[in-house]
């Protein structure tokens, strides 16, 4: 069966959207009163994107999704391994090098982290989203619900596996989690409902009005 258009420009930038949530993770941005790190706006597109793909294709397919999507992953942490082993070129100023260095040099615990926490609430994402769906017995009419509920959920456990995995027994996770957790959850309950609903919408337009009735 030939993917529809849709669906593969949606693996595309699901894709992308996995390597740059890492790099753009580097940088704490302050909202307001907490700070969070801006890796999450390029991961709530990942959680609209797998939710989008459950609404219109099946939990099957988005499961599929999220599983392809440790390719990149993977493949984009050993080029950046690869790039910092490499010799930078002489005449490359010393202050860019050790910029470089800072930005992309991520220890093995902080990836080992954004990989399952990516894994576990990407997953749980789409399973609670199509379980809600079965419940509801309904088309795409309260997408954003569900979304919001899933979201909020699949948010809650990506930061607490996040921050533990990564920060248990080198900083004070107990002063650390409860910032990001509300930053998080204030974020996606603002963001990703919309997002989803003009996901599905434009899924629907490129594709033709069949899209979205396939079983979960």
């Amino acid at each position: 069966m030939v993917p529809s258009r849709s669906l593969f420009a949606i693996s595309v930038f699901y894709g992308g959207m996995t390597c740059i949530a890492g790099v753009l993770g580097n940088k704490l941005v302050a909202l307001g009163p907490l700070a969070v790190e801006a890796g999450i706006f390029a991961f709530l597109l990942l959680v609209v994107m797998s939710s989008v793909v459950a609404e219109t294709a099946g939990r099957a397919t988005a499961n599929r999704l999220v599983i392809f999507g440790f390719i990149p992953l993977i493949i984009s942490m050993l080029l950046i391994r690869l790039v910092l082993a490499l010799p930078p070129a002489e005449f490359w100023e010393e202050e860019r090098r050790a910029a470089f260095d800072i930005i992309l040099n991520q220890s093995s615990r902080l990836m080992l982290a954004g990989m399952i926490a990516y894994g576990v609430s990407q997953l749980l994402n789409v399973s609670i989203f199509a379980w809600l769906k079965g419940k509801a017995g309904a088309g795409s009419r309260f997408a954003w619900a569900r979304g919001l509920i899933a979201g909020v959920l699949s948010q809650t456990v990506d930061t607490v596996l996040f921050i533990t995995i990564a920060f248990y027994g080198v900083e004070p996770i107990e002063l650390i989690l409860p910032g990001q957790l509300i930053a998080k959850i204030v974020l996606t309950a603002l963001l990703v409902p919309p997002l989803i609903q003009l996901g599905i919408a434009l899924s629907r337009r490129v594709d033709g009005p069949a899209i979205g009735k396939q079983p979960a």
